[in-house]
């Protein structure tokens, strides 16, 4: 599995339609073939930073993802609701997805 976080900080102004701006992208990567998951969630400290968490099932969906029309639409819109360069993290993690954690498991009251 291809496992890619990336840490995006936006533009104040442009914080509260992020979301809907990335929509398109978003839906159409869901459905790309080798996707595993494509998660956006927003910083507890700053609202202006948000990340992605992604999984794609092997190196040729990600290569596939990145060659995309709707990849390459996507980074032309977010380069102008952006302030800063994004970080990534991407590697090579084994398994297919999500795993049960094991230190933690709801309570039964």
């Amino acid at each position: 599995m291809i496992f890619i976080v990336v840490k995006m900080n936006v533009r104040p102004e442009r914080t509260k339609d992020w979301l809907e701006l990335v929509d398109d992208f978003t839906r159409a990567t869901r459905d790309e073939p080798g996707n595993l998951f494509f998660e956006w969630s927003t910083s507890v400290d700053n609202p202006n930073h948000f990340v992605l968490v992604e999984g794609f099932a092997s190196r040729e969906a990600g290569e596939a993802h990145v060659n995309s029309l709707h990849f390459k639409a996507a980074m032309d819109k977010m380069a102008d609701a952006i302030a800063t360069t994004p970080q990534i993290i991407s590697t090579e993690a084994p398994g297919s997805g999500w795993s049960a954690m094991a230190e933690l498991t709801p309570r039964h009251v």
